[in-house]
């Protein structure tokens, strides 16, 4: 039977993994990992993400469920325990790394757009994220409900992010769209 990729490997293929390894080597908190390492965690986080799943216990066993191929994903089965420590302690700049970038990959890459406008445009999407209020007591947004909304601005040359805002669930877009100022030129801006 012939070899063919997996739909997963074809999308990790936009990264390369000594890159991504080089920036796991910036960004490593405390003790050098035995038999774990950040690219058994992004790969966990992207299945965990793309499969649905809805606990490290979830994961870990959908994951031990297909050991057999996790070879060509360049990983092995983990524990929970692992990928719990890992996502405790290691911190996510190699993950806003990461994704600043695919974002400047990607918009190298972006296809124009057919409107014909003498100035930027923007397009303003907001989405609720609801958290749980015991968890997150910062976040109310009822008596008994947490939530965050989070605003993303999308640049309409090749519908890429271009900017990020996270503020509290009580507010409207319009409120925050007013008092917002779009980046002209740059990165993607996060803004808390």
């Amino acid at each position: 039977m012939a070899h063919r990729n997996t739909i997963l490997s074809q999308v990790v293929a936009f990264l390369p993994r000594h890159e991504f390894d080089s920036f796991a080597k910036v960004h490593h908190v405390g003790r050098r990992f035995r038999s774990f390492n950040r690219w058994f965690q992004f790969m966990a986080l992207i299945i965990a993400q793309l499969s649905g799943r809805v606990s490290l216990r979830d994961l870990v066993d959908n994951i031990g469920a297909r050991a057999q191929r996790l070879y060509h994903l360049g990983m092995r089965s983990l524990s929970r325990s692992n990928l719990a420590r890992t996502n405790d302690k290691q911190p996510a700049d190699l993950y806003r790394l990461l994704f600043e970038r695919l974002l400047t990959r990607c918009r190298n890459s972006a296809p124009g757009n057919r409107f014909k406008f003498r100035a930027k445009l923007y397009l303003l999407d907001a989405t609720m994220i609801e958290l749980c209020l015991s968890v997150f007591p910062w976040a109310r947004y009822t008596r008994s409900k947490g939530a965050v909304k989070m605003h993303m601005g999308l640049d309409a040359d090749g519908y890429l992010p271009s900017f990020l805002s996270v503020t509290d669930g009580k507010g409207h877009e319009i409120q925050w769209a007013r008092l917002e100022c779009p980046p002209i030129i740059g990165p993607c801006i996060m803004r808390v």
